[in-house]
Order: structure tokens, then sequence, then C-alpha cells
């Protein structure tokens, strides 16, 4: 049986890739921090599922502790890591850019272990379309420059180089997936294509009335995580590692996001979003959009779920998700005490 080690198993990427790789057999290994809160809340079906069977293990962690990777690799003794861990909200990353930096050198001690680990272990690298900037346009490629416009973007160029010079000076198979936008019903709430599906479901509930967003005009290649996944477990069945792209190749406005969310519940978004400046991000990225063109040659991957899918997809869980959470309100077990996410 296949093993395989996810750091950031619990966020959105954790969930599907650990729940794809469960299904094609792999005993899985994740890791989390310890906190004073327990924060599995996406994989709790995964736990309930595959824990008894010792197919899915939670192990506390820290990536900026080398030591403890180290005790986890010899520990799990894992054929594929996967690096998913990271402080990933590019504006709380200015509020907060040592940690958000920080977090992302934390592959270099992954990196270390790995190379001084008697076995041969895969590892993938998740890499980010925010390290270009947007200050190219069309598409996006791997011959593209890098121009990172956050501490974020700047942490992930720093892991996605350091990969490659371990890679090549190493002989390890160590490979990274240049993942562009990718969403879900999974999508954590501060994110603004999941701020607004959830203010879709509560508006509609009558638990809310308007929602606040920053900059409209900045577009975006989104797609659907759960197609994203399957591309980094390509990427490490691959014959030699590599860098890739993954990508829908389409582009579309936050504006084109509302309009059509909106639509699937017959309201106008003009009536229900306002704008404030203060969730614009104080380095913006406007335009985004990828060639995946040799992910698909190479590892014959594209994405099957189209951007009008995602959507819907996305507003139809959150409109069941409002719907439980009035009656919660009505009785009196929840408060509707809903604030402006952080865009």
């Amino acid at each position: 049986m296949p093993k395989a080690l996810i750091t950031g198993i619990t966020g959105q990427d954790g969930y599907y890739l650990s729940k794809l790789l469960l299904k094609k057999g792999y005993e899985v290994y994740g890791t989390i921090r310890r906190s004073s809160t327990i924060n599995t809340a996406r994989i709790d079906p995964l736990i309930s599922e595959y824990e008894k069977e010792g197919k899915l293990n939670l192990i506390y962690s820290n990536l900026l502790d080398p030591s403890s990777l180290t005790n986890i690799l010899n520990t799990t003794q894992p054929d594929e890591v996967y690096n998913l861990a990271a402080q990933s909200h590019v504006k709380v990353s200015f509020e907060n850019p040592v940690y958000a930096t920080e977090t992302s050198f934390g592959s270099l001690g992954l990196l270390e272990a790995i190379r001084n680990s008697d076995k041969q272990i895969k590892f993938y690298q998740a890499s980010s379309s925010e390290m270009f900037g947007g200050v190219t346009d069309g598409m996006l490629d791997l011959n593209s420059d890098f121009d990172p416009k956050s501490p974020y973007a700047a942490g992930k160029v720093f892991a996605h180089n350091i990969t490659k010079i371990y890679r090549e000076s190493y002989n390890m198979f160590a490979v990274n997936g240049i993942l562009f936008n990718h969403e879900s019903p999974h999508r954590g709430e501060t994110f603004v294509t999941r701020k607004i599906t959830r203010a879709i479901g509560r508006i509609v509930n009558g638990i809310q009335s308007k929602v606040t967003l920053g900059n409209l005009e900045a577009t975006r290649d989104w797609g659907f995580a759960g197609d994203y996944v399957e591309g980094m477990y390509l990427m490490l069945q691959h014959d030699k590692p590599d860098d890739w792209i993954l990508a829908t190749g389409e582009s579309h406005s936050i504006k084109d996001f509302l309009k059509l969310a909106f639509g699937f519940v017959n309201l106008n978004w003009e009536d229900y979003v306002e704008t404030s400046e203060k969730y614009y991000r104080p380095n913006e990225v406007h335009d985004l959009i990828g060639d995946a063109s040799k992910a698909k040659k190479e590892l014959n991957w594209s994405p099957e779920v189209s951007f009008d899918e995602l959507v819907k997809m996305m507003v139809d869980y959150d409109l069941n998700l409002a719907k439980q959470e009035k009656v919660l309100i009505k009785e009196n077990l929840l408060q509707p005490t809903w604030e402006n996410y952080i865009l």
C-alpha cells in the first residue's frame, strides 16, 4: 500500500487530495498544527470513514521545526510528500508578513529531511499563480517572469526556486505545481468567491442583506479544486520530475462571478453588493490567466468542471448551508452576527 504525507491536510486542497489518494488505496498521513482549537471540519467525514482502518492518520507538526519533519518522515516512511501548508490568504500576508513568508520556508526543511532520508521519496511543492504578479498581459506559462506583489507570493517564489535547486543539485524527484485560482464549496470563507456564495445563501434566507467587497475589476483563472488535486497526483506519477501549470485558460472578473452567482437565484447583484477601499490589497494583482498546455500534453490533464458549473456548485452548497443556519438562529442556537469577511 503506497503512503503519502500531506502538509496542510485540513485545507481545501488537503481535503480533496486526501480524498483522492484514499480512494486510490493510499495510506495517508496529514500534519496539523497544535492549537487550542481543533480545525479538522473539512476532513471530518474522511476521518470517520478511514481513521479506524488506519488509512488516515493525523500528526501534530510545525513546518518551521526541521527536527519534527525529520521525525515524521522517519516514522511514516511515505512514498510521496505533498507540501500544501501555507498561510494562503494574500491580503492577510500583508498584515502578518513574517509568518506568511516563514511558512513557505518549511519547504526547505522538508526537502532537507527527504534528501537525508534512506528512502526515495517524491516531493510536490504547491506553487501559486500569485508568483507572476499579474503584470504580464495574456497567457502565463513556465517561461513567464515571476514578479511577486505580496509577502505570500514572495514566499511562494522562494519555495518554488528551492524545490528546483534541490531537484537539480541532488537528483531528487521534486516537482512544482503552479496552480491558478481553484475554488470549491470547501474554499475558506475569507476568499472572495466563497465570500460571495456564502452571502448569497444568507441573503436568500434573510440572514444577511449586503456583502462588501474590494476590487471588482480584477480577473482570475478560476477552476475546481477537485480537478486540480488530480493534477498534483499525476505530477508525482510522471516518469521524471518537472514543473507544470494547472489552469483553465479562461479569464473571468469578479463582476462576472457576481453576475453569474446572483443570477442562479434570480437576483441582481448590484442591489446587494457594496465596495470599500479597505478590502483592496496594498499592491493589487489585476489579471491572471494560465497556459496549462504542458500539463495536458505530458500529464493528460485538463479541467473537467466549467466555470459555470463551479459557481453553481458553490451557490447550491451555500444555499443549503444557510438554510441550516436559519434553523439554528430560529432555535436561538446561533447568533446572526455576520461581519464582512476579509477579501
